[in-house]
């Protein structure tokens, strides 16, 4: 890709043959990533009376000199990253990897291979969302163009399909699938939509404004993963024991996290969040290595949901 740019900024332009021949690529790939030139914004120019392309000479793209830290650290996030069990629809990704690859001096790129080869990175349990790239780029497309979506929606709190009209503020990855929040015009009210339940999706002509001041981390507030719970933020103690300390102690859970190690090794995990829900089942997940201390209402919830467990087991 560098090397076409630096072809059509330099004199009067060239045919597509000639780029084609110049880069050692296909006729079919100039046309492709001439596309992608023009939907980044560069000033692309076609002289039709001879057929040729260019950029003005007075536009410069700066050229960017990677380090090799820089260089290794972009291949094995986007190789490791992009798509397969990584980040769906982040193959672009990859294929930038290989880019990279090809443009580096031909020892160092092998020397960077064979690194890059000998790291991975094993990231959590994912959905892949087989065949929701189409709906994924429709959201991408109506965030761009500031237009509403209607959408169809298996919704797991309604139990049912809903139907309603998006105004998309926002697409987010978070730990295992891809989400989009916006305003419905169902619920009257910002919501969280999971991409892999929109079972359809259409643009629509429709455009709206997202309001002033809207972030995803004050929509979120602190939530203790995606689903913040009406009325005011509770404080929760909980004692992790010797066992799993060190463990919990270690990992950034939630931004408003404190730990304090106790003399006898267990340790005194303190969180503010906003809904007492989703942080119980990441409690039960520790079994009898976690009491809650506090709230009173989050140590009944989890004790009644072990309770349950424990019938089933009987």
């Amino acid at each position: 890709m560098l090397k076409l740019i630096g072809l059509l900024q330099a004199g009067k332009g060239y045919n597509v043959d000639a780029l084609a021949q110049a880069c050692g690529v296909t006729r079919r790939t100039i046309f492709r990533d001439l596309e992608i030139l023009r939907e980044s914004g560069l000033p692309l120019s076609y002289d039709e009376q001879h057929g040729r392309h260019r950029i003005p000479s007075s536009y410069y793209l700066a050229p960017t000199n990677f380090t090799p830290e820089e260089a290794l650290a972009l291949i094995v996030l986007c190789h490791e990253m992009g798509d397969g069990w990584g980040l769906p629809f982040f193959g672009p990704a990859r294929s930038a990897a290989v880019k990279l690859q090809s443009t580096l001096p031909h020892r160092l790129a092998e020397q960077l291979r064979n690194v890059a080869d000998a790291i991975q990175i094993k990231s959590p349990p994912g959905n892949p969302l087989f065949g929701q790239r189409p709906i994924y780029e429709q959201l991408l497309e109506a965030v761009a163009k500031r237009h509403c979506v209607r959408i169809r929606y298996d919704s797991l709190a309604e139990r049912k399909v809903v139907n309603t009209r998006l105004s998309p503020y926002c697409v987010f990855f978070s730990r295992r699938s891809w989400y989009v929040v916006g305003r419905s015009s169902l619920h009257r009210a910002t919501r969280t939509f999971n991409v892999g339940r929109i079972l359809e999706a259409e643009v629509l002509e429709d455009q709206y404004h997202i309001p002033r001041g809207f972030s995803l981390d004050r929509y979120l507030r602190n939530a203790w993963h995606l689903i913040p719970e009406p009325g005011k933020d509770r404080d929760v103690l909980i004692r992790f024991s010797k066992m799993v300390a060190q463990n919990v102690a270690e990992v950034a859970w939630h931004k408003t996290q404190r730990v304090m190690f106790n003399d006898d090794g267990t340790l005194d995990f303190r969180v503010t969040v906003s809904g007492l829900n989703e942080i119980s089942w990441w409690i039960l997940g520790y079994g009898d290595q976690a009491e809650v201390i506090e709230p009173a209402e989050l140590r009944r919830m989890v004790a009644d949901r072990a309770e349950r467990t424990a019938r089933q087991y009987q």
